[in-house]
């Protein structure tokens, strides 16, 4: 005689949680449920049999999600004489299964303990996701399906980029079950990721000016956190003879792209923000997940990419947020080509850290060491003396470089990027190469 076990169900009629039984036989080990049968196992039969087949079919086709019906099998059969219906489940391969109306989380997602149908624990929900989609944080189902993306579409529509349910698929944010992945999630206004930037007194976390937490889409995200930071980019204004020179204390360019970086490159299995910490000589973006696995700091620092999240990535090089994948981290030392303090890049296993120094605080600095002729404004005839040296040091040596003017005419760094950048914009001279090997020739 039969009884009820971990792969065995009995129902005198159809009930309404039947379809909680299905779902925790395909979450587990698959099974048997009997339609007709008493808790006892005895046989009372089944009135009318197809009546029941079809409220069955129906019931799980309508409020099962990923469609399950292909692990199913539903029959008439006769026992002891009698007519009943059973509905075998197979083990599914793209659990957790649940009922769409209560989302993936423990009151729509079942599981089997023992001879009972119970609800699945927040870690058993976790562990069938990372069974079914690898370690693929982006494509593992969203435990939430109830998903907006108001912001997003903005976003795309602003950069006449398409987004309906088409691009949704080819973007994979809609899984092949039709489910939201995570990286929906991400986009989504209900996304719980956040950012947390802080603006502190001096160069110490001790006291705070002023702090915010971002949420909800990651594109949102992105734009207001770029806006807080150039709030306290400040423009520094510096005199050359006649011509105002404008400095922000951050190149725009590097800002943006350790931003990007910060977001696109970040672990989002874990829960913990990205934090911007804004200091009166740098910026810090500390962002949650080290180097992918294989790759190193050296590698990286010499444009080497491996994406962690390449659907992410993928998104934002269709906006144009991100030209070509492994350029980030050289286009900021490009920023800083021309300046003393470099940025400063630092990794551990599990958090990655990009130190933008403020510029104008390092030029403000060597510049209290110069001689108080050499600060502020400069007469055209003592700027007409410099080019001069500037350009006899080119046909002395072939080029010149920062330091030879600063040594050679005894000024600041500052004083120094200013001079080499008005000779460049005006054509006067050409720059060529990057970082150490950086020279400035006449351009004849």
């Amino acid at each position: 005689m039969l009884t009820e076990n971990k792969t065995t169900e009995f129902k005198r009629e159809y009930v309404d949680d039947i379809k909680n039984t299905i779902i925790a036989f395909a979450n587990c080990d698959g099974g048997t449920l009997f339609i007709g049968l008493n808790d006892d196992g005895s046989v009372c039969g089944v009135d009318d049999v197809d009546e029941t087949m079809l409220r069955v079919t129906n019931a799980i086709r309508d409020t099962v999600r990923p469609d399950i019906t292909m692990f199913m099998e539903c029959r008439n059969e006769i026992m002891d004489g009698k007519k009943i219906v059973s509905v075998t489940v197979q083990r599914g391969t793209a659990r957790p299964y649940y009922l769409h109306s209560k989302g993936i989380r423990p009151e729509g997602v079942y599981v089997r303990q023992g001879a009972s149908t119970v609800p699945a624990s927040d870690a058993a929900i976790l562990n069938m996701i990372k069974e079914t989609s690898g370690d693929s944080y982006e494509t593992a189902r969203s435990i939430n399906q109830q998903l907006t993306f108001e912001k997003a579409s903005n976003f795309f529509k602003k950069r006449n980029v398409e987004f309906g349910n088409a691009q949704m698929k080819t973007l994979h944010l809609i899984g092949d079950d039709n489910t939201y992945t995570n990286l929906a999630f991400l986009l989504s206004e209900q996304c719980s990721h956040t950012i947390k930037l802080a603006v502190f007194e001096g160069s110490k976390k001790s006291v705070f000016k002023d702090r915010q937490e971002l949420s909800g889409s990651l594109l949102e995200q992105l734009e207001e956190a770029f806006s807080y930071i150039d709030r306290y980019n400040r423009t520094r204004a510096e005199f050359s003879g006649l011509d105002r020179v404008d400095m922000r204390d951050y190149p725009v360019e590097a800002v943006r792209e350790a931003l990007l970086n910060a977001i696109v490159h970040r672990d989002y299995s874990f829960s913990g923000p990205t934090l911007i910490s804004i200091f009166e000589d740098r910026i810090e973006f500390v962002t949650i997940g080290g180097l992918v696995k294989g790759i190193s700091l050296d590698d990286v620092k010499l444009g080497v990419s491996v994406l962690r999240n390449q659907y992410l990535a993928n998104i934002f090089y269709r906006l144009k947020l991100i030209e070509a994948y492994g350029t980030g981290i050289l286009k900021i030392n490009e920023c800083y080509d021309e300046y003393m303090e470099k940025p400063l890049i630092e990794t551990t296993d599990h958090a990655f850290k990009i130190t933008l120094p403020n510029t104008n605080y390092h030029i403000e600095k060597c510049n209290t060491m110069d001689d108080t002729k050499n600060r502020g404004m400069m007469n055209l005839t003592k700027k007409e003396e410099r080019i001069n040296t500037v350009l006899e040091l080119c046909h002395r040596n072939g080029y010149v470089v920062r330091k030879d003017i600063e040594e050679e005419l005894g000024i600041s760094q500052a004083t120094a990027i200013l001079l080499l950048r008005e000779l460049t914009e005006d054509g006067t001279l050409l720059k060529r190469g990057k970082a150490k090997n950086l020279r400035y020739y006449e351009n004849r």
